[in-house]
Order: C-alpha cells, then sequence, then structure tokens
C-alpha cells in the first residue's frame, strides 16, 4: 500500500496517540510515540482555547492546522472531524482525532488503516492506534487515562506507557511527542505552550520523553526560584532551587544558581561546598562566576568573592 495512492501528505505515520482535556485545569494535550522519524513535527497539534488535534496513519499533516481552524470558527469536535474527512480525497488511510475547548472528543478511523487499528472515544479524550501489535492497545490507553491522577502531561505520558505495555506499534519504536496548552489563552503564545517536548530519535522514546519531562519540571522550580529572587522572597527562591536539585540531583545548572542565591542573601558558608562541587566538575563555572558581580548577578563583598572562586581547587 504505496503512500502515493493515499492523497497528498500520505505519509505512513502509523503510530498510537491520545488527545486530551483536562476536566480540572481545561489544559489540552497530545501524546504519540511512532515507528517513524520525528513524529512530533507531523502528529500533535494543539492551541490555547482552542483544542488539540492528533493526525496519523497515512497521515495528512494538513489536519493539524485546518482541524485547529475549524474549531477557532466554532465548530465542535465532531463538526471538525466530519468536516476534515468529507474534504479529504483518501479518507481510508486517514486516522484523525480532535478535542475541543470544551472537552468533547470525536475520532476518525479509515477502512485501510493497518490492522490492528481503532479507537475509543472517552469522557474529554480519544485514543487511537493503528498498525498496532494487538487490538487490546487502545483499551488499555483509554483505562490507564482514566485511572490516572496529577497534571496532564503526566497523565498522556503514563497512557503511552500503558501502550506500550500491550503490546505497542507492530514495528517497534523511534519517537514519541507531548504537546500541552492552557485551556485558556494568555495572548501570549510562548505562555500558552506549557509543554513541548520532541523526541525525533530513540531506542526507547517514551522512557525519554518521560526523562525530558521530569527535567521541565526542574527548570519549572528554577524558575519560580528566579521569580521568587525577583520578588524579594529569598525563602522561597531557595526552596524552589532546592527542589529542583532533589528532582535533577546531577545537573551542575541548578547547583550552580542554587549557590548563587545562598551567596546572594548572605549565606556565603552554606554556598561553599556547592561551589566546590560544581567548580570541580567544571572550572568554566568559575571563570562564569567572575563576571557575575559586573553585571549585579553576585552581589558579595571581595574577601567572600575570593573564598568563593578559591572552591574546588583543593581536590
Amino acid at each position: 500500500m504505496g503512500s502515493r495512492r493515499l492523497g497528498p501528505g500520505g505519509r505512513p505515520v502509523h503510530t498510537y496517540s491520545i488527545v486530551a482535556r483536562d476536566a480540572q485545569s481545561g489544559e489540552m494535550g497530545v501524546a504519540v510515540q511512532s515507528h517513524w522519524f520525528s513524529v512530533g513535527t507531523l502528529c500533535p497539534w494543539a492551541e490555547a482555547g482552542v483544542g488539540a488535534v492528533a493526525t496519523q496513519s497515512f497521515v495528512n499533516v494538513s489536519f493539524g492546522p485546518r482541524g485547529l481552524a475549524l474549531l477557532r470558527e466554532g465548530k465542535g469536535a465532531q463538526e471538525a472531524v466530519e468536516a476534515l474527512i468529507a474534504s479529504d480525497d483518501a479518507p481510508a488511510g486517514r486516522q484523525l482525532a480532535i478535542v475541543d475547548a470544551s472537552g468533547n472528543a470525536a475520532a476518525y478511523t479509515g477502512e485501510r488503516c493497518v490492522p490492528a487499528a481503532g479507537h475509543l472515544v472517552g469522557d474529554g479524550f480519544s485514543v487511537q492506534a493503528n498498525m498496532m501489535l494487538s487490538d487490546e492497545v487502545w483499551p488499555a490507553m483509554a483505562e490507564a487515562f482514566v485511572a490516572s491522577s496529577g497534571p496532564l502531561a503526566e497523565r498522556l505520558v503514563a497512557t503511552l506507557k500503558a501502550a506500550q505495555r500491550a503490546g505497542g506499534d507492530i514495528r517497534g519504536k523511534q519517537s514519541a511527542a507531548l504537546l500541552v496548552v492552557l485551556g485558556e489563552s494568555t495572548g501570549a503564545v510562548w505562555q500558552d505552550r506549557l509543554v513541548d517536548l520532541r523526541v525525533e530519535d530513540h531506542a526507547h522514546p517514551v522512557e525519554e520523553l518521560t526523562r525530558l519531562l521530569l527535567i521541565q519540571r526542574a527548570y519549572e522550580h528554577m524558575n519560580r526560584g528566579d521569580e521568587a529572587i525577583e520578588a524579594g522572597d529569598d525563602e522561597g527562591a531557595l526552596q524552589a532551587y532546592q527542589t529542583a536539585e532533589g528532582i535533577c540531583p546531577g545537573n551542575l545548572e541548578m547547583q550552580y544558581w542554587h549557590a548563587i542565591a545562598l551567596a546572594n542573601v548572605g549565606r556565603v558558608a552554606d554556598a561553599l561546598p556547592i561551589f566546590d562541587t560544581v567548580f570541580h566538575e567544571d572550572a568554566n563555572w568559575r571563570t562564569l562566576t567572575e563576571r557575575l558581580p559586573q553585571v549585579g548577578l553576585l552581589d558579595v563583598g571581595e574577601q567572600e568573592l575570593a573564598q568563593i572562586l578559591a572552591q574546588g581547587t583543593g581536590r
């Protein structure tokens, strides 16, 4: 079954995915895994305050932006799916799922999607898969999502893991993606997109996606620490930095800025062991430290600065 027989954009992106809206936060998102390079550039689409789309199988990539445009015009998920499929010149090979900002979900699986293929629409979500090892994959995904709790991004990843446990793609694994947006737009696209992670080519893409999401959560705590510093909340900042380090204990960047924050609030003695560890691992951090006072990012006296710069040399 050549992709050229299935209309424009008919690349064989066989995969499993979920589109969902979180009823509590209003967040919407898509998570996907495929044995195809860079699935995140083709399948997942989402816009804050509008909805989320997954387009796959012999993928018509235009379903992504066009689906969001239909939702933006006021159509619901079912209307958007029907309109896109009706407009397509080769619908038999398509698989499509949409969730709108009200939590309505709809999906379509064409009869020429490679077995095992199917979808399951639930309350606020749809799971869909094609070219799977068995027809147990999408029911396992639905069960996992319904049973999950916590932030939407973590729930979406848990759903992908359930698909893999049920057999996943018959060809194996290669790429994965996770996209989550706010339920309502702030008017600033860079703030509306909460999570946008891609694993382009990896032996274990869902596990790698899990790792990347964990790192993002750690950096979110780092950002909160920076915001607390700007607000004059030194203790809040230190707590945020410590939390980030706890999530990623080997991350020198996080350790370093924690030490800088300690030094800036007069706790140089507490910062010195952290500087010692960081400078020992990479002396470039010491060079960076020498430059921070001139731009106001390190506010210590000359004697304290000398103590800091002396770290990492006595091992």
